[in-house]
């Protein structure tokens, strides 16, 4: 009889460790999205509340530190625009973009970061000066994308630096359009890089136009 109680509490021991497991394993599932490796990076924020300041990673050991901010308008161009997601990504200072895998073996660029505007519509990224990869005739650049509420995640134009050399050698096409979201640096007394951007919304993301 002792024999049939113990086996008994056996049993109902690794059904409820079963139940368990099964429990956490439709938890995992529900909140993993079934397209996560494929979607885009900017819902991959860890942070359970994003706040209009972001700062890059390894920003405390890079050379040629930067400061980004400015504000993020509605269409008007005179409303602060709240709650709406910046995402940056760059290569490190030799050009070359770091690449990891989180613990779902999804691979992302190291470098990079979230911000969500307030009612202010302001925002701020503490960075450091990208370098341009070898061999080519890219322009130095911090790539965007933005995400305003109740509407799909667009690409902006990258952030572009107004020292680059190779600008003089781009057409008169392309200098136009590398202006528009082009940064102009001014140097701190402590070497820090500041500069100043507005980003005016459009009333249609590219995929709605």
């Amino acid at each position: 009889m002792k024999n049939l109680v113990t086996l008994f509490s056996l049993v109902c021991l690794i059904s409820s460790n079963t139940i368990l497991l099964a429990q956490e394993t439709a938890d995992a599932s529900e909140t993993i999205p079934f397209n996560y490796k494929k979607r885009s990076p900017i819902y991959d924020y860890s942070e359970s509340q994003l706040n209009n300041v972001d700062t890059i990673p390894d920003f405390a050991s890079k050379p040629n530190k930067l400061k980004i901010s400015g504000t993020i308008f509605e269409p008007d161009g005179v409303t602060p625009a709240s709650d709406v997601i910046l995402y940056i990504y760059q290569p490190d200072e030799n050009g070359n973009y770091e690449m990891k895998r989180d613990d779902l073996r999804k691979r992302y660029v190291y470098h990079r970061g979230w911000i969500k505007t307030d009612t202010d519509g302001h925002y701020t990224f503490y960075t450091f000066m990208p370098g341009k990869y070898m061999h080519t005739k890219e322009l130095k650049q911090i790539h965007r994308i933005i995400k305003q509420p109740g509407k799909p995640e667009y690409e902006l134009n990258a952030f572009f630096f107004n020292d680059d050399p190779l600008i003089p050698d781009l057409t008169l096409a392309c200098r136009a359009k590398a202006v528009q979201s082009m940064l102009r640096l001014e140097q701190q007394k402590d070497g820090m890089y500041v500069a100043t951007k507005d980003i005016v919304l459009t009333e249609n993301s590219p995929e709605e136009q």
